[in-house]
């Protein structure tokens, strides 16, 4: 109901029944976007050795599946920040769920690796793009004008549940069932269950509630609620390649993508099973670091409404280091390999640790693109940044498959990736500081 008699002092809220702010569900509906179709993306490590002996290949083969999957996520994402700009995320969100949920039907009947190239490497993946943070940060900005880096913070870790929730129990299934009927499950509960739940209730804009944004406090004109960082001038992309801002912030981010996404996501379930840890032991592991993960991320998106962003992201990397350096030291000697066979509590350590700071870089990383390119158009800003994040985890993932089946182990792929997370976290340092911190 239009509230006709509000004054001019005060901002307009056309809708004033309602308690809780549509903001807070459009973030819910967001975080189980990304729950769910961030979820089985990341949970292609549980289908690397089920892949490998049905279609009777080697790693390499199916992790350059991943890579594919990587690389056209990474592209599509300035594609999708800049459609997002001009069609709303609702769109973006939608059709991604329908490319995610057929692919995985199709997949159920797959016979030859090329197949897995064709159905996940590129539809899914496309999907996977649509359905990811940078829509969903182009939604949070419409909904938010306060707490924008907490809701940022809970975006992420919608991703992290997913890691939760869908990884371990993908590894389940596939045990209990075949991999099969896991894919041909999420196929189903993507378009029959979830798909509507997109296409009733997520909404671009607050205006098409007759609503400000959440925290809204500016006295204009109601008609006016989109945010200034949507609204200003027109995107010149040769402008930020200018800025050391992006750089500093998409080089770092790149380096995000090797570690996670990349290493970590992809080869944390093959590398565990390498070492002789059982499945259960395993899946606790990837419970607890998505758990933790999930904590992270949602503490981390808190503090970079507090705290200096360029410094939590030079700490986050540098822990992330250390982290690695402990797998890297029980990976890389023989009598240490044994004893986490004995002691698989050092893997769930490991798991706990590395959760912390896996997906926490994502919130004040977005923060501090947020304040450096408000004058832009920031879908397009965000894409590009999470496009180096996922040529970083193409790579990532696809070296670590490389390597191993020439070297029958993964410790050259811990070591580059602490010499490289060593220098992400120099870069992020030496981040300037935004206008208005």
């Amino acid at each position: 109901m239009k509230n006709t008699t509000a004054s001019t002092k005060q901002p307009i809220q056309t809708v004033t029944n309602k308690k809780i702010h549509y903001a807070w569900v459009i973030l819910g509906l967001s975080f189980l976007t990304l729950l769910t179709i961030q979820g089985i993306r990341l949970s292609f490590g549980a289908f690397i050795q089920p892949w490998e002996t049905f279609f009777q290949t080697n790693r390499g083969l199916i992790s350059m599946i991943g890579m594919v999957s990587y690389i056209i996520f990474g592209i599509s994402q300035p594609v999708v920040g800049r459609i997002t700009d001009h069609v709303g995320p609702r769109k973006i969100f939608t059709i991604s769920v329908v490319f995610v949920g057929s692919s995985m039907l199709f997949t159920t009947f797959t016979t030859h690796p090329w197949q897995l190239f064709l159905l996940y490497g590129f539809l899914a993946s496309i999907g996977f793009g649509g359905a990811s943070q940078v829509a969903g940060t182009v939604v949070i900005s419409n909904w938010f004008q306060k707490k924008r880096g907490l809701a940022l913070g809970i975006l992420s870790a919608g991703t992290a549940a997913g890691q939760l929730l869908v990884v371990p129990s993908t590894l389940y299934f596939i045990s209990w069932t075949t991999w099969q009927t896991t894919v041909l499950a999420y196929g189903l509960f993507l378009m029959f269950v979830f798909l509507p739940l997109i296409v009733f209730l997520l909404k671009n804009k607050p205006a098409e509630m007759g609503l400000h944004p959440y925290g809204y406090t500016v006295k204009q004109p109601a008609k006016t609620v989109q945010l200034p960082v949507h609204t200003r001038g027109s995107f010149v992309f040769i402008k930020v390649l200018k800025k050391k801002e992006f750089w500093f912030l998409m080089l770092p981010f790149f380096v995000c993508g090797v570690t996670t996404s990349g290493l970590i996501d992809t080869h944390l379930i093959p590398f565990s099973k390498h070492h002789g840890v059982s499945n259960a032991v395993i899946s606790w592991t990837i419970g607890l670091l998505a758990a933790f993960n999930f904590a992270g991320t949602i503490i981390s998106g808190y503090f970079s409404d507090k705290w200096d962003c360029r410094k939590m992201l030079g700490y986050l990397y540098s822990v992330r280091g250390l982290t690695l350096v402990f797998l890297l030291i029980i990976a890389g000697f023989s009598d240490l390999t044994a004893v986490l066979h004995q002691n698989p509590t050092l893997l769930i350590i490991f798991g706990i640790s590395f959760g912390i700071v896996d997906f926490s870089t994502v919130a004040p990383t977005i923060k501090l693109a947020t304040d450096y390119f408000k004058s832009y158009s920031i879908g397009l800003v965000v894409g590009g940044i999470f496009l180096s994040h996922q040529i970083g985890a193409a790579l990532g993932s696809y070296l670590p498959g490389l390597l191993y089946d020439m070297t029958g182990n993964y410790q050259q792929s811990l070591f580059y990736a602490i010499v490289v997370l060593i220098a992400a976290a120099v870069m992020s340092f030496m981040l300037p500081k935004p206008e208005n911190g």
